[in-house]
């Protein structure tokens, strides 16, 4: 394990591994090391062509956390991981952690390439809109030690899980992994912003993001996930797509990684 300070003193925890152009890897909601083999495995498969860092955001895994919250402090992490890789770096970003990605550019850091995985926008009537005060009640659920219910907010009305299927999931020994972790599921939603309100993506929001970008998803997602793949490519410029057959939100990285790789090579 490697570790880097952030801006405001915070410690980011990560593994680095391969050699050749720097890829920073940016975890989706809940992700961290210890409990996300998927993407420990695709750090492994990208490896040989590039120097891959996969870390824990902060207040999740190995890495410390600094009140108060803000998006500005999760970008600065992003950066002190492109200045320990050398002063530039491509992103991958997974769900959530795409919109980061996206966000960390835009604010000009030293990114060479942009990939991302299935941001969870929801741009149209294709399935139900985060309600307005889901973040409010994530952090009420929170003030009160009900990690739990905040995991089960989270997977019914973020990642839209029916709740008849979230309730036997309690009982299951990953349950308390994600408790862990509860309490940077505001984090999250603060990335998210108003982009899961079921309108449009804010006009002109990426604009300045000009960097080469491929926006990939699974053919075998749910339509409100492959609607929020095309507005994100429509929204930034020059930016591509790729579907992967058969693939869902659950991406085998086995299959995922020859296509960053591609992407990133090129």
């Amino acid at each position: 394990m490697n570790t880097v300070t952030s801006k405001d003193g915070t410690t980011i925890a990560f593994d680095r591994s391969g050699q050749g152009p720097a890829l920073i890897l940016v975890g989706g909601a809940i992700q961290h090391r210890a409990i996300d083999p998927s993407t420990a495995r695709l750090a492994e498969l990208l490896s040989p062509s590039f120097t891959v860092y996969h870390y824990d955001r902060r207040g999740r895994g190995d890495s410390g956390d600094t009140a108060p919250y803000a998006v500005e402090r999760e970008i600065e992490d992003i950066d002190a991981l492109i200045q320990d890789a050398g002063g530039t770096a491509s992103l991958f970003g997974m769900s959530s952690g795409a919109v980061l990605a996206i966000e960390a550019a835009a604010h000009g850091l030293a990114v060479s390439n942009l990939a991302m995985y299935e941001p969870p926008f929801i741009v149209d009537d294709s399935r139900p809109p985060l309600p307005d005060d889901y973040r409010q009640r994530l952090t009420e659920l929170l003030a009160k030690g009900d990690q739990a219910d905040a995991v089960e907010l989270f997977m019914t009305e973020g990642v839209g899980v029916p709740a008849e299927a979230v309730a036997p999931m309690r009982g299951m020994p990953f349950w308390s992994g994600l408790e862990a972790v509860a309490h940077t599921l505001p984090y999250d939603a603060a990335i998210m912003g108003d982009t899961m309100s079921g309108s449009p993506l804010p006009a002109g929001r990426w604009a300045g993001v000009t960097i080469p970008a491929l926006v990939v998803d699974g053919d075998a997602s749910p339509a409100w996930a492959r609607d929020a793949v095309a507005a994100l490519v429509e929204a930034l410029p020059g930016a591509r797509r790729r579907s992967l057959e058969g693939q869902t939100h659950e991406v085998d990285p086995e299959i995922l990684a020859p296509v960053l790789r591609e992407f990133l090579a090129g």
